[in-house]
């Protein structure tokens, strides 16, 4: 390798813009032919020759154009950029053999170029690192070649500018911009990530694959992956963890306070003044200090079951369905009754029974006894 200007040098500028040919898998100047499946990613265009035998629409589907003003412009673009890029300077002259080669971006002056086996092209992880390829007679590729790419990959950034023609060995993987003076010929298999682009004769193709060169992103891709702004585990302080739950606003018991129980059933009022004999004692109050610990409405007491009719359940404060009995009016009003009828039956019992002594008295004989002394009282008659 001899360095003509000076090594080190930064990497160049693109070339002069590629124009409207950027818009072609495939420009030709006589003909374009293909045999086998190939496929083109971009247009195809032929001028000034009109005819691309062996594609067909689905092989081409941006769209052919022969003889048209748009493969006219593309032509007209594609010799000023194919001018800028063979006079570029500075340059570094290269073996012809650049097969086994590892280059940094610049610009190479080939007078025949070969590549057998791998040529790598090192970005160094610079996205705008460009590769101009001054050729000035042919390009030739052995079968099963390939170009790759290491510290970043930018096919849209190489350009091959060949004096004459260029040939892509069978089976062959090439990238970059292909700009010949003549023609260009892939063989079976041979594919491109990038351009053919030949200016005054043919494109031949023969079962291949062109696809639009991509150019690398500004962040190199070591950089993006390298932080991983995924890994700081948002996910691990975990909001829930800190036992929100834990505190269980209803485990306080709430139930167990039960705030009802000591204003309503236990007071009855009733009690002390109606039914005295023992008649509320049994109903109220012993329901009561058993139903709220068990938590079932339904203790087995049989007067539990009687203010069904009239009584009401009082909830705790969850609504869990549980609590106490409390008496309401009709259970009340037939206490009294039951009391009222109680006492009157009582005291109609104690007349009858006053009425019975009185008549057996006033039907009872007066006996005296003979025996008995009169006697006689001061003022009074004398009593035999």
């Amino acid at each position: 390798m001899d360095d003509v200007e000076s090594a080190g040098r930064p990497s160049p500028s693109h070339p002069g813009s590629l124009g409207t040919a950027g818009n072609f898998s495939v420009l030709a100047g006589s003909t374009a032919t293909n045999t086998g499946a190939s496929t083109l990613e971009q247009k195809l265009g032929v001028h000034p020759g009109s005819t691309a035998p062996g594609f067909t629409a689905a092989m081409v589907p941006a769209g052919i154009h022969l003889a048209d003003d748009v493969a006219l412009q593309a032509k007209s673009d594609l010799t000023t950029a194919y001018n800028d890029a063979a006079g570029r300077t500075p340059f570094t002259i290269e073996d012809n053999e650049l097969g086994g080669e590892v280059l940094t971006a610049g610009i190479y002056r080939v007078a025949a170029a070969e590549v057998t086996g791998t040529l790598t092209l090192d970005l160094q992880a610079n996205p705008d690192a460009v590769f101009i390829f001054q050729i000035e007679s042919t390009l030739i590729t052995a079968p099963n070649s390939s170009v790759i790419f290491v510290n970043g990959a930018s096919p849209c950034n190489v350009y091959w500018q060949v004096g004459s023609s260029a040939t892509l060995g069978t089976g062959s993987d090439f990238v970059g911009n292909i700009m010949a003076s003549a023609s260009i010929s892939m063989n079976t298999g041979a594919d491109l990530e990038g351009r053919a682009l030949a200016q005054t004769g043919a494109v031949t193709m023969d079962t291949n694959d062109i696809t639009a060169p991509e150019c690398a992103p500004d962040v190199p891709p070591t950089t993006t992956g390298g932080p991983t702004t995924d890994q700081p585990t948002t996910d691990q302080p975990t909001t829930d963890q800190p036992t929100t739950d834990q505190p269980t606003t209803d485990q306080p018991t709430t139930d167990q306070p039960t705030t009802d129980q000591p204003t309503t059933d236990q007071p009855t009022t009733d009690q002390p003044t109606t039914d005295q004999p023992t008649t509320d004692q049994p109903t109220t109050d012993q329901p009561t200090t058993d139903q709220p610990t068990t938590g079932g409405p339904s203790t087995g007491d049989a007067t539990s079951a009687r203010p069904s009719a009239g009584a009401t359940t009082l909830d705790d404060d969850n609504g869990t369905g549980t609590g106490l009995i409390q008496t309401g009016n009709g259970a009340l009003m037939f206490i009294i009754a039951a009391g009222l009828t109680l006492a009157i039956g009582g005291a109609m019992l104690a007349v009858f029974a006053w009425r019975r002594s009185q008549e057996e008295r006033s039907h009872r004989p007066v006996r005296l006894r003979a025996d008995r002394p009169s006697r006689v009282l001061p003022g009074r008659c004398r009593i035999d």
